[in-house]
């Protein structure tokens, strides 16, 4: 009877685990995986116990505590999801707001040659967090308000740029910054200008305006 009561707890555990991945499956590829989102397949205890041994398995791996990913599998093995793909579907869940970091959107947009050393997202949230890719680390850390203007578009990037790089090499970087940015964008940095750090609303409203504008 001790056999096949072990058996039987054996099978359930498998059944579990394969209806669980099952599940996961189902979802966008990136997506962050929480006990909470598989309660309908079993018990809170159990469900953990299952992600938990995936995780041992190779089929999921750990992101952060108490949140995995499904792994990625080619002819080289297997890998964690791409950072990129994971915050992007965050962003896509709307389950918080991420944006690059200041030094990031800088690189982009060719006003430093300096890479960062380790990935940096932003955030609306009270406490910063670190998730784990493999052997990188990504670090999700709260950010002020101005950070999310315009979060889609270079214009943007340039407000986190030009913060990260403070009043003085801001001021210096802003030329070459005209003439990244198409006019469009570099027209919604200066829409924004009232929601920005003092030192930068100044720095932007110094700016000349475009001859053809000067002349209208």
């Amino acid at each position: 009877m001790a056999v096949l009561n072990e058996r039987t707890v054996l099978n359930e555990r498998t059944v579990l685990s394969v209806r669980i991945l099952a599940a996961a499956g189902k979802r966008p590829e990136g997506s962050l995986l929480a006990a909470k989102q598989f309660l309908t397949l079993g018990n809170r205890a159990a469900v953990d116990q299952a992600l938990r041994r995936l995780a041992l398995r190779g089929k999921l791996v750990k992101i952060a505590r108490g949140r995995y990913a499904l792994t990625i599998s080619s002819r080289f093995g297997t890998r964690p999801p791409a950072p990129e793909v994971v915050i992007a579907q965050l962003n896509r869940e709307g389950a918080q707001q991420l944006v690059s970091s200041g030094a990031a959107a800088a690189n982009a947009l060719g006003l430093t040659t300096q890479m960062p050393v380790q990935q940096t997202y932003l955030s609306r949230s009270r406490s910063q967090k670190r998730y784990v890719f493999g052997k990188q680390q990504v670090t999700i850390r709260p950010a002020a308000a101005w950070n999310f203007l315009l979060p889609d578009r270079p214009a943007g990037q340039a407000i986190r740029a030009l913060t990260w790089l403070g009043p003085d090499q801001a001021s210096a970087a802003l030329p070459e910054l005209r003439r990244a940015l198409p006019p469009v964008e570099w027209d919604a940095l200066l829409s924004v200008r009232a929601e920005l750090p003092l030192w930068l609303a100044e720095l932007l409203s110094e700016q000349p305006l475009e001859p053809q504008k000067a002349r209208g």
